[in-house]
């Protein structure tokens, strides 16, 4: 049995995908790269399975779906969607056309790359999401709406983006030190934090969280999002361990919950790139439970339920403080980077990392024709 690989050459997705494969006596999978997908160049082998891996670290990729624009400026988000989304529909029909099997979805990716519809999804499935505010086209919407529903905290999401791109954890409230007759907006204290840093020529992602306290420079930066499309969700406080916030990314391989880490950080967003450090899973089962770890991975397993015809999605959980309150921030299309890592101890990939399981799983899965086509 052997692999295609949708990806990066060379890219650390790819290379630990092969790595597995190789473990597993597997023949080294062939490699497709995204630029030919985009471009409508490539053809797949007869039976093969595909699995389809992310275009983000190919900066030849990257240019092909945004356009003429630096890599790290935030927005674009809409003309990158829509490029990825032909690349999955041509991969989807040249998978048709060798009768080869997908490993996942194409349909099902484009849902999880778009916020709105991957809440719409959860929510509709009886999946716990934080409640969401729709009708946001721009920064006076987003406070007519944040007044509407009684809501003082929310994050604000380009409805494309990844890796806390453009993300804003916004906080209003009001403000004591305001007198009486003070002019308007002047009753009240804004807090953005974010990963966008204003330069000249626009907004830029950053490696570094921002703070901006005036509305004035909220409001630019969600103005300058909101052409894309932007999610916006009721912002959930966190449970924390040791004066650090704290969420948990969990892998889910063919249904099952495979793969957990803990993302732990000072600032809202916990992603690892971010200042972000892995946490201690122990710390955190113990601080649940049994009874609230299983419940933690039940709502993961009825989060990829979701995606039925994806081998493997990564699940964003959120853990409410008091460690009784559960919600998907996101599902990940691509959520498996995570070298090193074993497997959950009690799991069925105890003591491998999330490629072997699903190098596993893949294979059986496809000696049962299970896999989509």
């Amino acid at each position: 049995m052997s692999f295609t690989v949708v990806g990066f050459p060379g890219d650390r997705r790819v290379t630990l995908f092969a790595d597995a494969c190789r473990a597993a006596g597997l023949a080294e999978p062939r490699v497709v790269g995204w630029p030919d997908v985009l471009r409508g160049t490539f053809a797949l082998p007869a039976g093969v399975p595909v699995r389809i891996d992310s275009p983000g670290e190919d900066p030849e990729a990257d240019a092909l779906l945004r356009g003429p624009v630096a890599a790290t400026r935030t927005g674009g988000g809409a003309r990158w969607y829509a490029g990825f989304v032909e690349g999955l529909g041509r991969i989807a029909d040249a998978a048709r056309a060798a009768g080869a099997p997908l490993l996942n979805d194409p349909d099902e990716i484009a849902v999880m790359f778009d916020k709105r519809l991957c809440h719409a999804r959860l929510s509709a499935a009886g999946v716990p999401v934080p409640p969401a505010l729709t009708g946001v086209d721009g920064y006076a919407a987003l406070r007519a709406r944040m007044a509407e529903a009684g809501m003082r905290r929310v994050f604000v999401k380009p409805a494309h983006g990844s890796s806390a791109s453009g993300v804003i954890a916004l906080e209003v409230a009001p403000d004591a030190r305001a007198g009486a007759g003070a002019g308007a907006g002047a009753g009240e204290r804004i807090k953005a934090v974010t990963s966008a840093v204003r330069r000249e020529d626009g907004f830029h992602n950053s490696l570094r969280v921002q703070t901006y306290r005036t509305a004035e420079e909220v409001a630019a930066l969600v103005d300058a999002l909101a052409p894309d499309g932007l999610h916006v969700e009721r912002w959930m406080p966190k449970a924390g361990l040791s004066g650090r916030v704290l969420d948990l990314r969990v892998v889910v391989v063919g249904g099952v919950p495979t793969h957990a880490v803990v993302r732990t950080s000072t600032a809202p967003m916990t992603n690892l790139h971010l200042g972000g450090r892995r946490g201690d899973l122990g710390a955190v089962r113990a601080a649940l439970g049994e009874d609230g770890w299983r419940e933690a991975m039940d709502v993961c397993a009825r989060a990829a339920a979701c995606f039925p015809r994806s081998l493997m999605v990564g699940v964003d959980l959120l853990v409410g403080i008091g460690w009784r309150r559960f919600a998907v921030g996101e599902v990940n299309a691509f959520g498996d980077l995570l070298p090193g890592l074993p497997g959950l101890p009690d799991g069925p990939a105890a003591g491998v990392d999330a490629y072997t399981a699903q190098v596993r799983a893949a294979m059986s899965a496809l000696s049962g024709s299970t896999c989509a086509t």
